[in-house]
């Protein structure tokens, strides 16, 4: 049996009380934080025989799949709404080039719900790829080099505050671009029946019913994580 740990929060998924992790499937999430399976790590394994316990206990649930007759097309305004989202994530991790492209995608999508209301969005969805693509070029630079440039530096050093703001800003990062792989991937049906929640701290971004009790990432209480309202 193997016990899997989230890089993002902690939680500790253990094949000895639920179920294995192969058979999770490609949609699991953690419960806490809802990061996706590859921000898991294999922390332990050892021989103990599993219990007779039902897969529903591990938690899974298939409520993370949406059905594509359920999935609808966001409006400029929502679209616009949550770029902007983004961009105030990208802004308290300082990571300005983000923030920018974040907020031209926002900029631009407003504009949109303005002069073109019910047009399509042909035109604009092909601005919105292109610069997705950049954002998430951007943040695979960050995770490769420059984090773990800048964590070499703090250590080197000794500058604690650094180091401890370096690991904040990475799982933020970390969560941010996993969330721009499932866009790429499913497309705005991720955004579907589910809410979004941004920690005003650390710029962590949630999607759910409900924040979580407290940040994942920086551990301060729900009510400095806010809704992004979507209208």
């Amino acid at each position: 049996m193997r016990k899997y740990r989230c890089s993002i929060c902690g939680y500790i998924h253990d094949e000895s009380t639920g179920t294995k992790w192969e058979d999770l499937g490609g949609s699991y999430v953690c419960p806490k934080c809802r990061a996706p399976k590859p921000l898991f790590d294999l922390i332990e394994k050892t021989d103990k025989p599993a219990p007779n316990v039902k897969e529903t206990a591990a938690g899974v649930s298939d409520s993370n799949h949406v059905n594509d007759k359920h999935h609808k097309e966001l409006s400029a305004e929502e679209i616009s709404a949550i770029c902007s989202s983004l961009a105030k994530g990208c802004e308290k991790q300082r990571l300005n080039s983000e923030m920018e492209a974040f907020q031209k995608i926002a900029d631009y999508f407003k504009r949109k719900s303005v002069s073109e209301k019910g047009k399509t969005l042909n035109d604009a969805a092909l601005l919105n790829e292109a610069l997705l693509v950049q954002a998430t070029q951007k943040l695979n630079d960050d995770i490769t080099t420059r984090y773990p440039e800048a964590n070499n530096t703090a250590k080197a050093n000794a500058d604690r505050g650094a180091l401890r703001s370096l690991v904040w800003s990475e799982k933020v990062s970390l969560m941010m671009k996993s969330l721009l792989d499932r866009f790429a991937e499913e497309g705005e049906a991720i955004l579907a029946d589910t809410k979004i929640y941004v920690c005003d701290i650390c710029g962590f971004i949630y999607l759910g019913d409900s924040p979580p009790e407290i940040c994942p990432v920086c551990k301060v209480p729900a009510h400095k994580i806010f809704q992004v309202e979507r209208r």
